[in-house]
Protein backbone atom coordinates (compact mmCIF):
# COMPACT_ATOMS: atom_id res chain seq x y z
CA UNK A 1 0.00 0.00 0.00
CA UNK A 2 2.85 2.54 0.72
CA UNK A 3 6.18 0.56 -1.52
CA UNK A 4 6.13 4.12 -3.61
CA UNK A 5 6.74 6.31 -0.20
CA UNK A 6 10.10 8.06 -0.96
CA UNK A 7 12.39 7.85 1.79
CA UNK A 8 12.22 11.82 2.18
CA UNK A 9 8.89 11.53 2.61
CA UNK A 10 9.86 9.01 5.37
CA UNK A 11 12.57 11.58 6.74
CA UNK A 12 9.83 14.15 7.51
CA UNK A 13 7.46 11.69 8.51
CA UNK A 14 10.02 10.44 11.09
CA UNK A 15 10.69 13.96 12.41
CA UNK A 16 7.32 14.92 12.95
CA UNK A 17 6.65 11.42 15.33
CA UNK A 18 9.85 13.07 17.04
CA UNK A 19 8.20 16.75 17.49
CA UNK A 20 5.17 14.69 18.40
CA UNK A 21 7.01 12.71 20.79
CA UNK A 22 7.89 15.65 22.47
CA UNK A 23 4.93 17.65 22.48
CA UNK A 24 3.14 14.37 24.01
CA UNK A 25 5.42 13.90 26.76
CA UNK A 26 5.37 17.83 28.12
CA UNK A 27 1.92 18.51 28.18
CA UNK A 28 -0.07 16.30 25.74
CA UNK A 29 -1.20 16.98 21.90
CA UNK A 30 1.27 15.58 20.25
CA UNK A 31 -1.64 14.06 17.41
CA UNK A 32 -1.90 17.92 16.57
CA UNK A 33 1.00 17.14 14.65
CA UNK A 34 1.53 13.66 14.00
CA UNK A 35 -1.60 12.69 12.56
CA UNK A 36 -1.82 15.75 10.04
CA UNK A 37 1.22 14.97 8.66
CA UNK A 38 0.62 10.80 8.09
CA UNK A 39 -2.74 12.00 6.88
CA UNK A 40 -0.43 14.99 3.85
CA UNK A 41 2.28 11.92 3.31
CA UNK A 42 -0.32 9.43 2.73
CA UNK A 43 -3.10 10.57 0.95
CA UNK A 44 -4.42 7.44 -0.84
CA UNK A 45 -4.47 5.76 2.55
CA UNK A 46 -7.46 4.74 3.65
CA UNK A 47 -8.87 6.69 6.95
CA UNK A 48 -8.32 3.62 9.39
CA UNK A 49 -4.68 2.92 8.26
CA UNK A 50 -3.69 6.18 8.80
CA UNK A 51 -5.22 6.39 12.26
CA UNK A 52 -3.82 2.66 12.95
CA UNK A 53 -0.54 3.69 12.33
CA UNK A 54 -0.61 6.68 14.15
CA UNK A 55 -1.53 4.73 17.21
CA UNK A 56 1.05 1.96 16.55
CA UNK A 57 3.75 5.57 16.63
CA UNK A 58 2.10 7.30 19.10
CA UNK A 59 2.37 4.41 21.94
CA UNK A 60 5.65 4.05 21.78
CA UNK A 61 6.45 7.98 22.49
CA UNK A 62 3.93 7.76 25.52
CA UNK A 63 5.40 4.85 27.09
CA UNK A 64 9.08 6.22 27.03
CA UNK A 65 7.51 9.04 28.33
CA UNK A 66 5.39 7.20 31.16
CA UNK A 67 8.79 5.54 32.16
CA UNK A 68 10.82 8.44 32.37
CA UNK A 69 7.96 10.09 34.64
CA UNK A 70 8.09 7.32 36.95
CA UNK A 71 11.50 7.28 37.30
CA UNK A 72 12.07 10.73 37.79
CA UNK A 73 8.66 12.26 39.56
CA UNK A 74 6.70 11.26 42.47
CA UNK A 75 3.25 9.38 41.15
CA UNK A 76 0.59 7.85 43.17
CA UNK A 77 0.69 4.68 40.32
CA UNK A 78 -2.35 3.01 41.70
CA UNK A 79 -4.37 6.03 41.18
CA UNK A 80 -3.02 6.09 37.69
CA UNK A 81 -3.84 2.62 36.76
CA UNK A 82 -7.15 3.11 38.42
CA UNK A 83 -7.93 6.06 36.10
CA UNK A 84 -6.45 4.04 33.17
CA UNK A 85 -8.32 1.07 33.16
CA UNK A 86 -11.03 3.15 33.17
CA UNK A 87 -10.13 5.74 30.62
CA UNK A 88 -9.69 2.39 28.14
CA UNK A 89 -13.59 1.10 28.59
CA UNK A 90 -13.95 4.60 28.34
CA UNK A 91 -12.22 4.89 24.89
CA UNK A 92 -13.87 1.47 24.01
CA UNK A 93 -17.18 3.35 24.36
CA UNK A 94 -16.28 6.01 22.47
CA UNK A 95 -15.25 4.32 19.84
CA UNK A 96 -18.48 2.40 19.69
CA UNK A 97 -20.23 5.36 18.76
CA UNK A 98 -18.05 7.12 16.94
CA UNK A 99 -19.58 6.08 13.59
CA UNK A 100 -22.66 8.11 14.24
CA UNK A 101 -21.53 11.48 15.46
CA UNK A 102 -20.65 14.12 13.22
CA UNK A 103 -17.29 15.70 14.03
CA UNK A 104 -18.47 18.88 12.18
CA UNK A 105 -21.01 18.99 15.46
CA UNK A 106 -18.82 18.46 17.77
CA UNK A 107 -15.57 20.51 17.13
CA UNK A 108 -17.45 23.89 18.04
CA UNK A 109 -18.39 22.39 21.70
CA UNK A 110 -14.73 21.55 21.75
CA UNK A 111 -13.78 24.93 20.69
CA UNK A 112 -15.58 26.52 23.71
CA UNK A 113 -13.91 24.21 26.25
CA UNK A 114 -10.29 24.77 24.97
CA UNK A 115 -11.56 28.43 24.85
CA UNK A 116 -12.40 28.24 28.32
CA UNK A 117 -9.33 26.48 29.53
CA UNK A 118 -7.27 28.56 28.05
CA UNK A 119 -8.95 31.47 29.76
CA UNK A 120 -8.84 29.99 32.68
CA UNK A 121 -5.18 29.30 32.12
CA UNK A 122 -4.51 33.19 31.68
CA UNK A 123 -6.50 34.18 34.34
CA UNK A 124 -4.48 31.71 37.04
CA UNK A 125 -1.29 31.70 36.41
CA UNK A 126 -0.54 29.66 39.38
CA UNK A 127 -2.94 26.96 37.88
CA UNK A 128 -0.45 24.07 38.35
CA UNK A 129 2.56 25.48 39.58
CA UNK A 130 2.95 24.83 43.02
CA UNK A 131 3.64 21.55 44.54
CA UNK A 132 1.06 19.03 44.99
CA UNK A 133 0.44 18.02 48.53
CA UNK A 134 1.91 15.20 50.20
CA UNK A 135 -1.03 13.85 51.85
CA UNK A 136 -3.08 11.45 49.94
CA UNK A 137 -6.55 12.49 47.95
CA UNK A 138 -9.65 12.14 49.16
CA UNK A 139 -11.57 8.66 48.39
CA UNK A 140 -13.95 11.00 46.28
CA UNK A 141 -11.58 13.40 44.42
CA UNK A 142 -10.32 9.86 43.27
CA UNK A 143 -14.06 9.13 42.08
CA UNK A 144 -14.27 12.00 40.64
CA UNK A 145 -10.69 11.83 38.54
CA UNK A 146 -11.49 7.82 37.65
CA UNK A 147 -15.32 9.36 36.36
CA UNK A 148 -14.35 12.54 34.48
CA UNK A 149 -10.24 11.95 33.57
CA UNK A 150 -10.89 8.39 32.85
CA UNK A 151 -14.32 7.15 31.94
CA UNK A 152 -14.84 10.65 30.19
CA UNK A 153 -11.94 11.55 28.51
CA UNK A 154 -11.29 8.17 27.46
CA UNK A 155 -14.77 7.82 26.12
CA UNK A 156 -13.73 11.37 24.26
CA UNK A 157 -10.53 9.69 23.18
CA UNK A 158 -12.41 6.86 21.39
CA UNK A 159 -15.21 9.71 19.81
CA UNK A 160 -12.67 12.41 18.11
CA UNK A 161 -9.35 12.20 20.09
CA UNK A 162 -7.69 15.42 19.57
CA UNK A 163 -5.93 17.11 22.46
CA UNK A 164 -6.83 14.24 24.63
CA UNK A 165 -3.43 14.28 26.83
CA UNK A 166 -3.85 18.04 27.37
CA UNK A 167 -7.31 17.50 28.43
CA UNK A 168 -5.88 14.97 30.70
CA UNK A 169 -3.33 16.89 32.14
CA UNK A 170 -5.66 19.62 33.13
CA UNK A 171 -8.46 17.29 34.55
CA UNK A 172 -5.93 15.74 36.45
CA UNK A 173 -3.95 19.47 37.84
CA UNK A 174 -7.40 20.30 38.96
CA UNK A 175 -9.03 17.41 40.13
CA UNK A 176 -6.64 15.92 42.24
CA UNK A 177 -4.45 18.75 43.37
CA UNK A 178 -1.27 18.15 41.21
CA UNK A 179 1.53 19.81 40.06
CA UNK A 180 1.78 19.90 36.02
CA UNK A 181 4.56 17.78 36.16
CA UNK A 182 3.16 14.95 38.11
CA UNK A 183 -0.42 15.43 35.93
CA UNK A 184 1.83 15.26 33.16
CA UNK A 185 3.36 12.01 34.30
CA UNK A 186 0.00 10.39 35.35
CA UNK A 187 -1.37 11.53 32.01
CA UNK A 188 0.89 9.31 30.54
CA UNK A 189 0.25 6.30 31.77
CA UNK A 190 -3.23 6.81 31.44
CA UNK A 191 -2.39 7.28 27.82
CA UNK A 192 -0.96 4.37 27.24
CA UNK A 193 -4.08 2.43 28.43
CA UNK A 194 -6.29 4.07 25.99
CA UNK A 195 -3.55 3.14 23.27
CA UNK A 196 -3.26 -0.67 24.09
CA UNK A 197 -6.89 -0.58 23.79
CA UNK A 198 -7.05 1.39 20.18
CA UNK A 199 -3.53 -0.65 18.60
CA UNK A 200 -5.25 -3.85 19.36
CA UNK A 201 -8.37 -3.36 17.84
CA UNK A 202 -6.50 -1.54 14.76
CA UNK A 203 -3.92 -4.27 14.57
CA UNK A 204 -6.74 -7.22 14.31
CA UNK A 205 -8.42 -5.38 11.86
CA UNK A 206 -5.25 -5.44 9.75
CA UNK A 207 -5.22 -1.10 9.76
CA UNK A 208 -1.29 -0.48 11.00
CA UNK A 209 1.49 -0.04 8.61
CA UNK A 210 4.09 -1.21 10.23
CA UNK A 211 6.75 -0.77 7.98
CA UNK A 212 5.96 3.49 8.35
CA UNK A 213 4.74 2.70 12.02
CA UNK A 214 8.27 1.27 12.92
CA UNK A 215 11.35 4.09 11.64
CA UNK A 216 8.49 6.63 12.91
CA UNK A 217 7.84 4.80 16.49
CA UNK A 218 11.94 4.88 17.30
CA UNK A 219 11.69 8.62 16.67
CA UNK A 220 8.70 9.41 18.92
CA UNK A 221 10.06 7.34 21.22
CA UNK A 222 13.27 9.37 21.97
CA UNK A 223 10.91 12.51 21.25
CA UNK A 224 9.19 11.34 24.32
CA UNK A 225 11.69 10.54 26.25
CA UNK A 226 13.29 13.90 25.73
CA UNK A 227 10.59 15.96 26.36
CA UNK A 228 9.62 13.86 30.06
CA UNK A 229 12.98 14.35 30.81
CA UNK A 230 13.11 18.32 29.71
CA UNK A 231 9.41 18.39 31.79
CA UNK A 232 10.95 16.89 34.83
CA UNK A 233 14.54 18.88 34.86
CA UNK A 234 12.63 22.63 34.13
CA UNK A 235 9.32 21.87 36.13
CA UNK A 236 5.88 23.15 36.11
CA UNK A 237 6.27 26.90 34.81
CA UNK A 238 7.98 25.16 31.68
CA UNK A 239 5.08 22.84 31.50
CA UNK A 240 2.40 25.48 32.03
CA UNK A 241 4.42 27.71 28.90
CA UNK A 242 3.77 24.73 26.67
CA UNK A 243 0.26 23.75 27.69
CA UNK A 244 -1.13 27.13 26.84
CA UNK A 245 1.12 26.99 23.77
CA UNK A 246 -0.89 23.97 22.90
CA UNK A 247 -4.35 24.75 23.89
CA UNK A 248 -3.98 28.28 21.13
CA UNK A 249 -2.48 25.58 18.48
CA UNK A 250 -5.70 22.82 19.32
CA UNK A 251 -8.24 25.70 18.71
CA UNK A 252 -6.81 27.28 15.47
CA UNK A 253 -6.65 23.58 13.80
CA UNK A 254 -10.27 22.87 15.31
CA UNK A 255 -11.39 25.81 13.98
CA UNK A 256 -9.70 26.03 10.64
CA UNK A 257 -11.07 22.12 10.10
CA UNK A 258 -14.72 23.62 10.66
CA UNK A 259 -14.77 26.79 8.97
CA UNK A 260 -11.35 26.97 7.06
CA UNK A 261 -10.71 23.19 5.67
Amino acid sequence: MVHDISLTTLLLLCLAAAAAGWIDAVVGGGGLLQLPALLVALPHVPAAHVLGTNKAVAICGTSAAAVSYVRGAKLDLRTAVRIGVAALGGSLAGAFFAAGIDSAVLRPLIMGVLLAVLAFLLLRPSFGTAKGSAAPVTRRRVLVAILVAGLGIGFYDGLIGPGTGTFLVIALAGILHMDLVAASGTAKIVNVCTNVGALVTFSLHGSVLWQVAAPMALCNLTGGAFGARMALKRGSGFVRGVLVVVVVSLVCKLGYDQWGG
